[in-house]
């Protein structure tokens, strides 16, 4: 009897134990999961300190790496030429002129590098100009280190990174440009293709994306917006969606797809239309992103503006 029940207690303690290496087997794929491809980052700045305190910031950020530091302008153009980023952070005091430098940049960059303006300070005829040549978010040399990282992500993911002031600047701005083009112009029409490109980047997708709507290439998504650009004399796709917004081009039209708020957000939902990208500007916090988004026309004949 004894010797029965002590193998039977044997028997289930080498059970138990080949149940746990089977757990530990079965489990194990888990900590070999994939990791997240991580964002580039360039840093562009004349001093050494801001470069290092960067550099530290991103370093306890799993998602973030560094892949090159510049501190003079011909570095920057050399290192942008040859080295795969996701985000450049671009000191404006790199050069003397820091609008035509970063748009010297911006040629010079992969199409889908972004730039981020790093200044003491931008003001209202600064803003507007950066975001015109391509700039996808403007940053205070005093921002905090969160806020610093949140833009950098945002940024990475596709969205435009300014602060209240900047928010409200760029609104203005295309207010004036609405107005000073509501008199008599030359009558221009848009093709059903070219007013499906228009909605998809109102709402904040990709010409990737765009391009399986519309059924069609990347490649061609590409010169259908330089057309579009030229007809709306705007300079990018910023422009172009808050253009869609004030002349109401993609009013009475209903969405290709889903449809989706039409809305110019900061981060979080806001009301929808021209009345979002107003309320926007009011109320958005500090350090904001912003980006459009809105409904998608059917497939119309042709549209005048």
């Amino acid at each position: 009897m004894n010797t029965t029940s002590s193998g039977s207690r044997h028997g289930k303690t080498n059970n138990r134990a080949a149940n746990s290496k089977n757990s530990a087997s079965t489990s194990s794929p888990d900590t070999t999961a994939a990791v997240p491809p991580r964002i580039r980052i360039i840093i562009a700045d004349s001093e050494a300190i801001f470069r290092v305190g960067m550099s530290k910031i991103f370093a306890q950020q799993d998602d973030l790496a560094v892949v090159a530091q510049t501190e003079t302008m011909a570095q920057t153009l050399t290192a942008v030429a040859s080295t795969e980023a996701d985000v450049i952070l671009f000191e404006a005091g790199l050069s003397p002129n820091p609008a035509d430098a970063v748009s010297e940049v911006a040629r010079r960059v992969h199409p889908e590098t972004k730039i981020v303006m790093v200044t003491q300070r931008a003001g209202e005829e600064e803003t507007v100009d950066y975001l015109r040549r391509g700039v996808r978010g403007i940053l205070a040399r005093a921002i905090s280190p969160e806020l610093l990282v949140r833009c950098v992500r945002k940024v990475a993911a596709g969205e435009t990174w300014l602060d209240k002031q900047g928010v409200n600047w760029v609104i203005e701005a295309y207010r004036r440009q609405a107005l000073h083009g509501s008199g008599p112009q030359q009558q221009l029409r848009l093709s059903e293709k070219e007013m499906m490109i228009i909605s998809g980047v109102t709402q904040g997708m990709k010409n990737k994306d765009i391009a399986h709507e519309v059924g069609t290439t990347e490649q061609v998504v590409k010169n259908y917006l330089r057309k579009i650009y030229d007809k709306l004399n705007v300079a990018d796709r910023l422009e172009l969606a808050l253009y869609s917004m004030h002349h109401r081009l993609l009013e009475g039209y209903e969405a290709i797809n889903s449809a989706q708020p039409d809305s110019l957000t900061m981060d979080s939902p806001a009301p929808v239309g021209a009345a979002a990208a107003q309320e926007a500007g009011a109320s958005g916090a500090n350090g904001k992103a912003l980006r459009s988004d809105g409904p998608k026309p059917p497939r119309p004949r042709t549209a005048q503006i």
